[in-house]
C-alpha cells in the first residue's frame, strides 16, 4: 500500500520597500530525503540602502542541518551562520517547529562557538485563517534577540511584522521593521508594503 506523502514546504520570498531602504527575506527548509528526519533551513535576510550607505545596510545567513526527533517538532541543528555585525561563526542549538493550515511557529535557540560566547533567540510565527474559498489572512511576527553571553552585550536584535492577506502563491500587504545594533542598541525602523511568493 502506498502512503501519500506529506508536501514539501514553499520556498517564500518577500520584498519590503520603504523610504529609505529594500528589504529582502527568503526562506528555505527542505528535507534531505522524504523520509528523513534531516533537513535544510535558512531565513535569509538583507536590508539595502538606497545610498549604499553600509552602515545602514545588513545581511543575515543561517546556514543550519537540522534533526527532528519524531513527530513532536523538537530538534537539534550544527552549522554555520554569517552576518553583518559579528562575521562568521560555527553554531549549534536546539529547535522547536510546529506547522499546521493555519499556524506555523518555528523557535530556534543559537549558541555561537566563538570567544565572545553569543547567544541567539530566533522565533518566527504566522497564522493564516481561511477567509475565503480565494482569500487568507496572513499575519506574521518574527524576530532575533542576539547577545554576547560573555560580555554580555547587545549584538543585534530585531521584530518585524506583517499583516496582509493571501490568494494562491502570493501574499501582499503591510509591514513593520523594528531594528537594534551594536552595545548601544542604536535603532532603525521601517515601514512599507510587502509582497511575498511562495515557490513551490
Amino acid at each position: 500500500m502506498l502512503f501519500a506523502q506529506a508536501p514539501e514546504p514553499p520556498i517564500p520570498i518577500e520584498i519590503m520597500p520603504s523610504s529609505d531602504q529594500l528589504y529582502f527575506q527568503m526562506v528555505v527548509k527542505k528535507q534531505f530525503a522524504p523520509t528523513s528526519q534531516f533537513n535544510f533551513f535558512t531565513v535569509t535576510t538583507f536590508t539595502a540602502n538606497y545610498q549604499n550607505d553600509m552602515r545602514k545596510s545588513s545581511v543575515l545567513i543561517p546556514a543550519q542541518i537540522q534533526y527532528e526527533f519524531g513527530k513532536k517538532g523538537f530538534g537539534v541543528m550544527a552549522g554555520g551562520e554569517m552576518n553583518s555585525v559579528i562575521g562568521f561563526y560555527p553554531v549549534f542549538g536546539p529547535l522547536h517547529t510546529y506547522a499546521s493550515k493555519e499556524f506555523l511557529a518555528v523557535t530556534v535557540a543559537t549558541f555561537y562557538v566563538n570567544q565572545e560566547q553569543d547567544f541567539k533567540l530566533f522565533g518566527l510565527y504566522e497564522y493564516k485563517p481561511v477567509l475565503s474559498e480565494k482569500w487568507t489572512l496572513y499575519t506574521r511576527l518574527q524576530f532575533i534577540y542576539n547577545q554576547s553571553i560573555r560580555e554580555g552585550d547587545h549584538n543585534r536584535s530585531y521584530l518585524y511584522l506583517r499583516a496582509g492577506l493571501k490568494k494562491g502563491p502570493m501574499i501582499f500587504g503591510i509591514g513593520a521593521n523594528l531594528d537594534q545594533f551594536g552595545p548601544d542598541k542604536q535603532y532603525r525602523d521601517s515601514f512599507g508594503l510587502f509582497v511575498r511568493w511562495e515557490l513551490r
